[in-house]
């Protein structure tokens, strides 16, 4: 018998991979030979429905309890969140509605019909002063408004929940940096990325990979997935624009303090996620940020 998911924010970027995956197929920009669980997923383990915003707004509690009652999911991957950084800083209120209400509201009503919740939340719940990497039990200590309300949305999940930390995001469907700078390095432009905000890349197709192996497992905690290795922001754009043009030059290193305007939200200077938990609990290494950002830039 199928296991029925419930995928909520199905039309981001994560989550029309996340469909693909639970459907068996392997989404563009994907690596089928990537298997953390070492097993292939078939396309009649799962039954996916996959709702957008416009079909279920996560903070209007009454109607979660709805769809949760329409639905009646074994297990419930949320992708639905607010990630505008900077505009959340004057939008406070529609953040933490979505962020950390409405992580609520779909907790509680998965508890409600013996559904396993599984969230994704972010690195900025960190403020990136630690000088290494981040570990799944480290202190949340955010620095903007789009950081606290993510931090605050875990905080509503209940031990059983699988909170699962991920950061810098890119995938084939959607618009992202890597998509940015492949084009305007291959219009010949100059673009300017700063050398002191240090993190790790996530492609889409690959945090799809894991989540589905986190449906299957429900192991509960908190989890880093992330692309293996480090970088700041000025090494990513620049392997991005050597790939897609020839010109790795295309790209000049600043600092943040440069930026004109200067970003409305603080970012941290270094939240690079540490996959210690993921590989002691025996998953796969996943590919490194240079592997993902080939097949990203090879597909789209």
């Amino acid at each position: 018998m199928s296991t029925r998911v419930l995928v909520t924010g199905a039309a981001g970027q994560v989550g029309v991979d996340l469909v693909d995956v639970l459907s068996g197929r392997v989404p563009p920009g994907g690596d089928p030979s990537w298997l953390p669980d070492g097993r292939v997923v078939a396309s009649d383990e799962f039954e996916v429905v996959g709702v957008t915003h416009h079909e279920l707004d996560i903070a209007d509690s009454t109607a979660v309890e709805k769809a949760f009652d329409m639905v009646r999911p074994d297990a419930v991957v949320n992708l639905a969140a607010y990630t505008a950084v900077d505009r959340a800083e004057s939008d406070r209120e529609t953040c933490f509605a979505i962020n950390d209400e409405g992580t609520g509201h779909l907790s509680r009503s998965a508890e409600r019909v013996g559904a396993h919740f599984i969230t994704v939340s972010t690195d900025y719940v960190f403020d990136g002063l630690k000088g290494a990497a981040y570990e799944v039990d480290d202190t949340k200590h955010p620095q903007s408004v789009y950081g606290a309300s993510k931090a605050a949305g875990e905080d509503r999940c209940r031990p059983d929940d699988t909170i699962v930390r991920t950061s810098w995001v890119m995938g084939v469907r959607g618009r992202n940096i890597a998509h940015v700078v492949a084009a305007r390095a291959t219009a010949g432009e100059t673009l300017r990325f700063v050398n002191d905000q240090r993190g790790t890349v996530t492609a889409a197709a690959d945090l799809a990979r894991a989540l589905a192996t986190f449906v299957r497992e429900r192991p509960g905690g908190i989890w880093h997935v992330a692309n293996t290795g480090d970088a700041t922001w000025f090494e990513v754009a620049s392997f991005v624009a050597e790939k897609s043009s020839g010109r790795r030059d295309a790209v000049v290193s600043i600092a943040t303090s440069e930026l004109s305007p200067a970003p409305a939200a603080v970012r941290p200077p270094r939240s690079d996620l540490s996959l210690r938990k993921w590989l002691a609990a025996g998953y796969g290494a996943p590919p490194t940020w240079q592997e993902a950002l080939e097949r990203l830039l090879s597909n789209g």
